[in-house]
């Protein structure tokens, strides 16, 4: 189990456009996450969807379309990582059910693992866009 990198570059992301002032370009943002435009687009298109996002027409340029403090790293979980059966860990298949362990494990482990991604996903919903920014403002100002 791993949470892909489309997670922190969304979060990347949002800052960005959450603290400046204007429309911000897939190669502008890209610049800032130092990374490929293209992957920028491909996540723009995800927080587009899940409606965190708004892109400007002709010259382009993204805006977000909640207030930050509104946006939670949970809805930006939600909305780039494609999670199976919203289950973030997987039991592995197929263990041997005529070992009395491998008849069990799964069942057991899996009322664990539920609760780990409850207690992630709680985490999450109670941390926003605003206050990453204002994290990344205070660091910057202690440099």
């Amino acid at each position: 189990m791993q949470i892909s990198s489309r997670f922190s570059i969304a979060v990347h992301m949002l800052s960005l456009i959450h603290v400046r002032a204007d429309y911000l370009t897939s190669d502008q943002i890209a610049d800032s996450v130092n990374t490929n435009p293209v992957i920028i687009r491909q996540i723009t298109r995800l927080l587009k969807k899940s409606g965190l996002i708004g892109v400007r027409r002709g010259t382009g340029g993204s805006f977000l379309l909640k207030e930050a403090a509104e946006i939670s790293l949970y809805n930006v979980y939600k909305a780039v990582e494609a999670i199976e059966n919203d289950q973030l860990f997987n039991t592995h298949e197929n263990p041997n059910p005529n070992c009395w362990v491998g008849a069990n494990i799964n069942q057991v482990l899996e009322l664990i693992l539920i609760k780990a991604q409850h207690a992630m996903e709680s985490i999450l919903q109670n941390v926003s866009i605003q206050e990453i920014t204002e994290l990344i403002i205070q660091k910057n100002h202690a440099s």
